[in-house]
């Protein structure tokens, strides 16, 4: 018999996610906004490995430098999971970081994501995915579309989310060399928060806009110009808040093809957009 059961020290996905629209539709009395989201998971992830601990700590491997370990959403993830079910054990997490930090791809929120429904399979706790959910929206509003692990309509703060199945297409994202507020954005003045709602149908018809594009691309000019030299391949779109900015392809050649012509000046992806998250195929089928 193992010491340990499989899945220990395993390498598991945390991918990242695009916003192919974000339409601003109201305003909670909290101040928080409400929103009309598309979240594509895409095939670029960070990789998370957990290993027991026998005293009961949780902690991280390499911790990041300038940030407090108990700040940390992976070490936040499980020192959650454990109040929320009394669970005593503990727990080393190695992250090996390969998303961008700040460019709106959802980088910490998967990475607790993946904590969450991972350690919840470890450690043998048997939360539903929707507990888990519950549980993720108090560390932030995109956690639980990594949770739920499918492309998803999203409404109200992000976290009411209807699965949807649209095209697997390429996409290049470009990551300026700039880190947006997102805090500012949603304070600056003249961003839209009225936008009429529309529904899936428009959506695929192409209503992709974002809300946030004309003040982010005036604040911050690596966004606009990042923007533009995408739009010489394809049409450039914003995700999230950015400031990360992406553009979707129909042919992996014509994806690579931008890609090669953009590595040389930006720091550049290239990804295929996924109806289900790869951390769910690991889950299901072992492999990813």
């Amino acid at each position: 018999m193992q010491e340990h059961p499989a899945g220990w020290g395993e390498r598991w996905p945390a991918p990242a996610k695009l916003n192919l629209t974000l339409r601003i539709v109201g305003r909670r009395p909290d101040g928080y906004h409400l929103l009309q989201t598309v979240f594509q998971i895409i095939d670029l992830c960070d990789w998370i490995s957990f290993h027991p601990t026998d005293n009961g700590a949780v902690y991280l491997r390499d911790p990041i430098p300038g940030v407090p370990e108990q700040e940390d959403l992976t070490i936040r993830a499980a020192n959650l999971l454990k109040k929320s079910t009394g669970c005593s054990a503990g727990v080393c997490i190695e992250v090996e970081k390969n998303l961008p930090m700040g460019g709106g791809l959802g980088g910490g929120s998967s990475d607790a994501a993946t904590t969450l429904v991972v350690l919840n399979k470890l450690w043998n706790l048997c939360l539903s995915t929707d507990k888990l959910m519950e549980l993720g929206l108090q560390l932030g509003a995109d956690v639980p579309v990594f949770v739920n692990g499918y492309t998803a309509w999203g409404e109200g703060v992000g976290e009411k989310l209807k699965p949807i199945t649209i095209p697997e297409q390429w996409v290049v994202v470009i990551k300026p060399d700039c880190h947006v507020n997102t805090k500012e954005i949603f304070l600056a003045e003249e961003l839209t928060r009225d936008s009429k709602p529309i529904t899936m149908r428009d959506f695929i018809a192409g209503d992709w806009q974002n809300d946030c594009l004309p003040v982010v691309s005036r604040l911050y000019k690596p966004v606009d110009e990042a923007m533009d030299a995408l739009s010489q391949y394809a049409e450039a779109r914003l995700t999230g808040t950015g400031a990360c900015v992406f553009a979707q392809f129909d042919s992996e050649g014509a994806a690579r093809e931008a890609f090669s012509a953009l590595i040389s000046n930006w720091s550049v992806y290239l990804a295929r957009g996924l109806n289900a998250s790869p951390l769910h195929e690991k889950l299901e089928h072992g492999s990813v």
